[in-house]
């Protein structure tokens, strides 16, 4: 499979996602381009996008959930998330909603958290600032408050959690940038800059992302996924998803990412796609797709990423 082989079946997607960021962001056509605009409608009309918010309350969040965050993975949360990767219409109402729910449901644990300076589940407010910022609330004091978080448990550590022992967590501050890649540049500061640096740092100096040799709990090792090319990943993260977040940050020609995008390249098979799981797909929406969309997506971030890094052609 040829690049352009490769392009022609990811444009044959069934998930109109998939065909509207080959076209718009692989191929770089413009927004306005009969293509992208076809795929770009469909979002919103086929598959998983219209599927998630069946389910979807009048007050934002979704039915039949025992908290915001459970059951993993089709509660309020977890839909939000994958929304965003699905490239839903920001404006649409039900995704503000959403958007608006969850603020007002974390926002007081968040600034108590950054008031008594302590530190936790980074990937949970990484994943929320990621889907609010998605739905244009950069302005929102409760946003804010999370940006403010995000700095505070960035540069005060990396990330440390009570999940992983209170050590440092590379997911925790994967996730997090993940979050801070989206904030416009209005509200890029230089406190900002600077957590954005030195987690950078941690992730591409301190150790090495090829070996994953982070921080773990005690008596733990690391874990399996990190070598693994999978999606949709929740909370976790792997090196595929690492290096989509350098890409947005313009951080892969850091001479850390190197041995990754090495590893990347070998991963494409003699058909020229990339193959990988969906580790949690029995959990969440089944409308994300079965095992050849998976594939797909998959090849779609490998695709972008060496891209990106100036390793297959555009």
């Amino acid at each position: 499979m040829s690049d352009s082989t490769l392009v022609d079946w990811l444009l044959a997607a069934e998930t109109p996602t998939i065909r509207y960021v080959t076209a718009r962001y692989l191929l770089n056509l413009p927004e306005h381009d009969p293509q992208v605009q076809a795929a770009k409608q469909a979002i919103m009309t086929e598959g998983a996008v219209p599927a998630i918010f069946a389910n979807q309350t009048e007050t934002g969040q979704w039915a039949n959930e025992h908290s915001y965050y459970t059951p993993k993975y089709v509660s309020t949360h977890w839909s939000m998330m994958l929304l965003t990767e699905l490239h839903v219409d920001p404006t649409d109402e039900r995704f503000q909603r959403g958007a608006d729910y969850m603020l007002s449901a974390v926002v007081e644990q968040v600034r108590q958290l950054t008031q008594q300076r302590e530190h936790k589940l980074a990937c949970l407010w990484g994943n929320i600032l990621r889907y609010v910022l998605h739905a244009g609330k950069e302005d929102d004091p409760r946003t804010q408050a999370l940006i403010e978080y995000g700095i505070h448990d960035l540069l005060d550590g990396h990330c440390p959690c009570p999940s992983n022992s209170n050590h440092d967590c590379a997911w925790g501050v994967v996730r997090m940038l993940w979050g801070a890649a989206a904030i416009p540049e209005k509200y890029q500061t230089p406190p900002l800059q600077q957590a954005v640096q030195h987690s950078l740092t941690f992730l591409l100096e301190d150790f090495q992302l090829m070996e994953a040799n982070y921080p773990v709990a005690d008596d733990g090792k690391i874990h399996k996924l990190w070598s693994r090319l999978s999606f949709p990943l929740m909370y976790q993260v792997d090196t595929l998803f690492t290096l989509r977040v350098l890409a947005e940050l313009r951080a892969l020609e850091h001479p850390g990412a190197a041995a990754a995008l090495d590893w990347l390249e070998t991963k494409r098979t003699q058909k020229g796609n990339w193959q990988g799981g969906s580790p949690y797909r029995a959990r969440t929406w089944a409308e994300i797709g079965g095992k050849e969309e998976t594939n797909r997506w998959i090849s779609l971030h490998a695709a972008m990423v060496l891209q990106q890094a100036g390793r297959i052609s555009e």
